[in-house]
């Protein structure tokens, strides 16, 4: 329950056809009743908190922050949202750089006090609210030697990274981690509470696996578990300015032949300024070689020793390390709230000369020395899985470019923005026309792009169709209903 003590000023809301209408207090309560969580409106407290996400160019203010604490809560809300044929949005952990977790005066279901975590080592598999992170999820798995495929960043939320697909360390042993979720329960557009598996609404499942938030509200993912750890060898090499062509040139070749327990990265990137890294190189263009082996220690550092021979490194920061540590590498670039970011991508199939060399160049012009051109190894066991077996589509490129503006003032947006459509331009050549949902660009841009495979889309419609009918779930990636 959340009882008012005081009156609250009526709250501004857009209708789903974009007028505006004003919600009173007594409403608001009423909804407010029917929940274990919290109403969270204007002038609130926590409000200013409870909006925030992880991108800090994503400045949105909704009308209504929905704290679910359970399933039921989440019932309720779309319930409400229905009857006073309100705009929704769904934030999980918020990390998503697009901001599709908020929109302007309209209704956050908020799962971030979803947390249970339920690991079961015998059958190796694991039960996860809607709300926990990455890193939450990790510290229950590790517990038992296991661990779950995931994204890079641990503050991330599984579920839109689950949902889009989900690239990891875990890859090219383990599959994404839509692969990996076996069960989900989800609230649909009526407000049903559903449960689906291999074996009840198996197409819902499959939609789940790469479409999106499209279908209804994921309030709790099952998950197949592997055998991770504690302790990996994980390789970080870096090279300077003359190694940079002729390292993503090397790159690509041991890509091909390097065995599924490796995953790695090719980072194009200006040096930050580190005691690894020699004083004359900080800010200058560089390569980074980062890797982890998903099996033994020792077994993963004889399988990298190629990768770490390639050139002459200006760092070398190599070693065996705890798996949660790996998870946890890149999480200080990244700080919510503090930087703006707009990341895009492109799949492409190989890196060639020209292709180099224009990377190359527009990595050295970035006009922020915080923003990259992430190569990723893809191939492997996600490679194995065939186009329509999951929504995620196509897998048959050979790299994707994680294309990464990361800045911090407000007056250079345009530039950075700029700069991360022309790498994505750049490449279009050698691209696959498809985009990794997870790395989108912004929600407002005038573009249709690929992130489900065009084979898949009529399949994803009819689902649309048949879950939500009158695309109440429309702040995503969106599909529109067939017919």
């Amino acid at each position: 329950m959340n009882p008012t003590t005081t009156r609250r000023p009526d709250v501004r809301v857009l209708t789903r056809s974009g007028e505006p209408t004003t919600l009173d207090d007594a409403t608001v309560g009423a909804l407010a009743d029917r929940l274990e969580g919290e109403v969270v409106v204007p002038g609130d407290a926590s409000y200013d908190l409870d909006r925030r996400v992880w991108n800090g160019m994503v400045d949105v203010s909704p009308a209504i922050v929905v704290k679910c604490a359970s399933s039921g809560d989440v019932a309720a809300t779309i319930s409400f949202v229905r009857e006073h044929d309100l705009q929704l949005s769904v934030r999980g952990g918020g990390h998503n750089a697009a901001g599709v977790a908020v929109r302007e005066q309209g209704v956050v279901i908020d799962m971030s006090g979803l947390k249970a975590v339920e690991v079961d080592p015998v059958q190796r598999t694991v039960r996860a609210g809607g709300g926990v992170l990455i890193g939450e999820l990790d510290a229950a798995t590790q517990q038992h030697g296991l661990a779950v495929p995931q994204g890079v960043v641990t503050e991330t939320g599984i579920g839109g990274l689950t949902l889009g697909g989900g690239l990891g360390w875990l890859r090219r042993r383990y599959g994404l981690a839509c692969d990996n979720l076996i069960a989900a329960e989800v609230v649909t557009a009526d407000g049903r509470i559903v449960r689906t598996s291999e074996d009840e609404s198996p197409e819902l499942l499959w939609g789940l696996r790469g479409g999106g938030g499209n279908f209804g509200v994921v309030t709790s993912f099952e998950f197949r578990a592997h055998p991770v750890g504690p302790e990996v060898f994980f390789s970080v090499m870096i090279h300077g300015p003359d190694d940079v062509a002729d390292g993503l040139r090397f790159f690509a070749e041991w890509s091909r032949r390097a065995p599924d327990d490796i995953s790695a990265l090719a980072v194009m990137w200006h040096a930050p300024a580190i005691d690894e890294v020699p004083t004359e190189h900080h800010g200058q263009p560089v390569l980074f070689f980062v890797a982890m082996h998903a099996g033994s220690p020792a077994e993963g550092e004889a399988a990298l020793a190629e990768l770490r021979r390639f050139g002459s490194p200006i760092a070398d920061l190599s070693s065996v390390m705890p798996y949660l540590d790996v998870q946890q590498f890149f999480d200080e670039d990244y700080p919510k709230w503090e930087k703006r970011y707009y990341w895009t991508s492109s799949y492409v199939h190989d890196l060639d000369d020209q292709l180099i060399a224009r990377l190359v160049e527009l990595n050295a012009g970035a006009p922020s020395h915080e923003s990259s051109i992430d190569v990723w190894q893809l191939g492997g066991a996600m490679a194995r899985v065939p186009a329509d077996a999951t929504a995620f589509g196509d897998r048959s490129a050979a790299f994707m470019l994680g294309i990464e503006a990361n800045w911090e003032a407000p007056e250079d947006d345009a530039a950075n923005m700029a700069w991360a459509r022309e790498v994505r331009r750049a490449a279009a050549p050698w691209a696959t026309g498809a985009r990794y949902a997870n790395f989108p660009g912004l929600y407002e841009e005038d573009e249709d792009p690929d992130f489900f495979g065009a084979g898949n889309h009529a399949r994803l419609a009819a689902l649309k169709a048949q879950w939500d009918p009158t695309n109440l779930f429309d702040r995503n990636h969106n599909i529109t209903p067939a017919g």
